[in-house]
């Protein structure tokens, strides 16, 4: 059993748990499940930077990144740095992330609010509604063709945008269709945990025009933007390169000055 197995078999478990104990009636109650959705898709078209920067306190691969700043300031810092929208992990057991984690960064900016999870029930997409996100992250290496289809519907009946992540041509060809928003290119093999960029840039002419195309994990250079740009990628989602540093805020702001200069 790989990692993504295992960590779909715990978040099955889970989700049953809580399904027990807070019902859909309660999310739906939320004060933010009727609030506007603020697109990242539109956010990364107009961008020349098209950075998505992420709160993430550790992950599988490697244990801690960063446990001792508040997602509140690390999302304003991101803010002020003029990113285009922030990944958010509210995975517990893996990531040490939680949907409070996006209620409090949903309280602190204005920012488009991606929920990163392993999303494989319609229950989390109403829970990604009730706790201030506005795109979800369905990954298709989890996911059958049919299961895509119905969990990107039921999150654009609730105004919600979705990042569907591929991380090989199979992947992306049971994927394309009219409900998603944009589509990302994971680098990492999530099997092995290796990165190339190689995957964005084999992958690009394959992704059609229609879709936003982001490419994800591995991008800690200017130079790995600048190579995938011409490739068409309007999205660069930068996960512990700018964590793993004190102030994240601040190396966001040095990494798109740099970045746009």
């Amino acid at each position: 059993m790989n990692i993504l197995d295992k960590i779909i078999a715990d978040k099955r478990i889970e989700v049953d748990l809580k399904k027990e104990i807070i019902p859909i009636t309660q999310l739906e109650q939320s004060v933010l499940f009727d609030s506007t959705t603020v697109s990242l898709a539109n956010n990364l078209c107009q961008s020349n930077t098209g950075i998505i920067a992420e709160h993430k306190r550790r992950s599988p691969s490697k244990a801690v990144i960063n446990q001792k700043v508040s997602v509140q300031d690390v999302a304003r810092g991101y803010e002020q740095a003029g990113v285009c929208g922030m990944s958010v992990l509210t995975d517990g057991k893996y990531f040490g992330g939680s949907l409070d984690d996006l209620i409090l960064a949903r309280a602190a900016v204005q920012l488009p609010l991606l929920r990163k999870d392993f999303i494989i029930d319609e229950y989390q997409i109403l829970e990604a509604k009730a706790h201030g996100a506005d795109v979800i992250l369905l990954i298709a290496a989890v996911l059958s063709k049919a299961q895509i289809k119905s969990l990107s519907e039921f999150a654009k009946s609730l105004s919600l945008e979705v990042l569907l992540e591929v991380h090989n041509h199979e992947e992306l060809e049971k994927s394309i269709m009219p409900s998603l928003d944009m589509l990302g290119v994971n680098n990492r093999n999530l099997k092995t945990f290796e990165v190339s960029t190689q995957i964005s840039k084999d992958l690009s002419t394959l992704i059609p025009d229609d879709f936003v195309k982001v490419s994800e994990s591995g991008i800690s250079s200017i130079e790995a933007i600048k190579e995938l740009q011409p490739y068409g990628y309007k999205g660069f989602l930068i996960g512990e390169n700018f964590m793993k540093t004190e102030t994240p805020g601040k190396s966001a702001v040095d990494f798109i000055n740099s970045l746009a200069n």
